[in-house]
């Protein structure tokens, strides 16, 4: 699958999927199912480790209806004025099953360079007791594939106050050196984070955030000086409108 082709499956997913969400019907229009836009900023968050300070950002929103919806996923993270990882993901999703969506579309890593693009599919929705769940999987040129399982669970201390802990697994079916990515099981991300809502809108929060990477990732990070892993406090924003 080459890199065009993928690139070129974002704007026909756009163009498909926009021609779904406003093509009404009758039917629809009698289930009073009307077009509705969300976007959440479920992290936006500053640390300083090692001498390094660091902006990451993970949000995502979307368009559509009840049952069908065009999302929009972003994440990253800058170090000392540089982007160190930046990704951006299209998606059409249609629910299947009672809180849970089925997803197809692309997703594009600006960096780290060189930049990747990949074919998308997974599935996103609440697990048994509230778990966020969000699993999918990533076909790309040459290839290449990745599987990311992420997970987040609110605690609720008080009705303000709400402990998150959350974790992120990725794994790579070949190693991508010019990346830094290894094989197998390449990197797991554990946090906690506490907030507090003002409003469901504006929530403060501080946390620990720990990465580890594993197997020839690892190997990739020693040959380049860097950690195998880090624990880091963080400061941060999440929101939604």
């Amino acid at each position: 699958m080459s890199t065009q082709t993928l690139r070129n499956g974002i704007f026909s997913t756009i163009l498909v999927v926009v021609g779904l969400l406003c093509s009404g019907t009758a039917s629809a229009a009698a289930a009073d199912d009307p077009l509705i836009v969300m976007g959440i900023l479920d992290q936006f968050e500053w640390s300083d480790a090692s001498g390094d300070s660091t902006l990451s950002w993970d949000a995502q929103g979307w368009l559509g209806k009840d049952l069908r919806k065009l999302w929009m996923k972003t994440r990253g993270d800058r170090s000392d004025g540089n982007t160190e990882e930046a990704e951006l993901q299209f998606l059409y999703s249609r629910a299947f099953a009672r809180y849970w969506d089925f997803q197809v579309g692309v997703r594009q890593d600006f960096e780290p360079s060189p930049s990747r693009t990949w074919a998308a599919i997974g599935v996103q929705g609440l697990a048994p007791y509230f778990f966020e769940t969000d699993i999918a999987f990533f076909v790309g040129e040459s290839g290449r594939t990745a599987l990311r399982f992420e997970s987040e669970y609110d605690l609720l201390i008080t009705q303000r106050l709400i402990l998150s802990p959350d974790f992120e697994l990725n794994f790579y079916g070949k190693n991508d050196a010019n990346i830094g990515v290894g094989s197998g099981l390449s990197d797991a991300e554990i946090g906690v984070r506490l907030r507090y809502e003002f409003r469901r809108q504006f929530a403060p929060y501080v946390g620990l955030n720990w990465t580890k990477v594993f197997g020839n990732t690892a190997d990739f990070a020693r040959i380049n000086g860097q950690d195998v892993s880090d624990l880091q406090l963080v400061v941060g924003l999440r929101g939604w409108f």
